[in-house]
């Protein structure tokens, strides 16, 4: 007899299947809180269960409300012209008066690009090299070797950023730096072009050792057999690190990636602010810069909250469209 021809379902077919599905699914979970009783029910049950460890995360959760949510209601301050007297809601509502000086102002444009450039190095830079240092700890093959490294490249991350300003305040120092000496006809913290860089790779080196202890742990986890199947086919070891490692590691990857893209404007004050001088100011103001100049020493509070409430909705848009893009094309997402 004759085997009958598979035939491909049409997209009517697909489309009336997952409306089907859907709806044997939402059956399905109506059912079940038939079954379990009230949403107050199910509520008191669930606490019953998971007291503990509501209990254990509930301290994380009062200092989160407490300093990230509860600080919201100032932002009103951003539609209002502040009013020290009257507080912060007892100011005349000017809506988005302040958006518009701040969208109008001569240094919108140059604040921006200094951001996004600084911000952009920083974040693909800093991306890549922790991978990179993980994929080379995890070739190394004594175990007291690959600690004594790990340690080594972790070490700087606690370094303080004054500290950090300060070394390399003297290693390039025009007149008795170390590092100066190969450049002896430019003053590198007074460079404009040189700002960047000296940010982005002082950022690698402090952070790239601590940065790659989440894939060194995500490597640690691979099956060992996947590497002993591939070395009996054959594989050296970049065919290892391109066939069992970067696998491993792209979901996390993916993940980090994703959080940092909520940061892209949000470039680090205080290391910015440290590293700036009369010479590199047009090229290292950026907006948490520019807003401490504008809140703290001109005392325009309406106008700072504007601009710092728009580098957070540019960064959660930011946010939102890498876990949308990343959901798509790799099916990874934080939610």
């Amino acid at each position: 007899m004759a085997q009958a021809a598979y035939k491909k379902p049409t997209r009517a077919e697909l489309r009336a299947l997952n409306k089907s599905r859907k709806k044997r699914e939402i059956q399905e979970k109506a059912d079940r809180r038939k079954r379990l009783g009230p949403w107050y029910k199910r509520l008191a049950r669930h606490f019953r269960l998971y007291w503990q460890l509501w209990l254990m995360v509930s301290p994380a959760m009062f200092l989160v409300i407490l300093f990230s949510y509860v600080p919201m209601y100032g932002v009103q301050l951003a539609f209002r012209r502040y009013d020290p007297l009257k507080g912060l809601t007892g100011g005349d509502w000017v809506g988005f008066e302040y958006f518009e000086k701040f969208f109008r102002d001569a240094l919108f444009f140059r604040i921006i690009g200094n951001t996004l450039r600084i911000s952009m190095w920083t974040l693909v830079m800093g991306f890549i090299a922790p991978i990179f240092l993980a994929l080379l700890i995890n070739q190394i093959g004594g175990e007291k070797t690959k600690k004594f490294v790990q340690t080594i490249t972790y070490m700087p991350h606690f370094i303080s950023t004054v500290v950090m300003v300060s070394m390399l305040n003297i290693f390039l120092s025009p007149d008795s730096g170390l590092i100066a000496k190969l450049f002896p006809t430019i003053n590198l913290m007074g460079n404009q072009a040189a700002f960047t860089p000296i940010y982005w790779m002082s950022e690698i080196w402090q952070h790239c050792g601590w940065n790659c202890i989440i894939y060194l742990a995500a490597l640690a986890s691979v099956d060992t057999s996947l590497y002993e199947a591939a070395k009996i086919d054959g594989a050296g070891r970049l065919q290892l690190i391109r066939y069992v490692d970067i696998p491993a590691l792209l979901p996390t990857a993916g993940i980090l990636l994703i959080m940092n893209m909520g940061s892209v404007l949000g470039v680090g004050f205080e290391k910015i602010f440290l590293m700036q001088n009369t010479l590199n100011i047009q090229a290292s103001e950026v907006i948490s810069t520019y807003t401490y100049r504008i809140g703290i020493l001109s005392t325009q509070f309406s106008y700072s909250t504007a601009i710092g409430l728009f580098n957070s909705v540019v960064n959660f848009i930011f946010l939102i469209m890498a876990n949308q893009i990343a959901k798509k094309v790799s099916n990874t997402s934080l939610f």
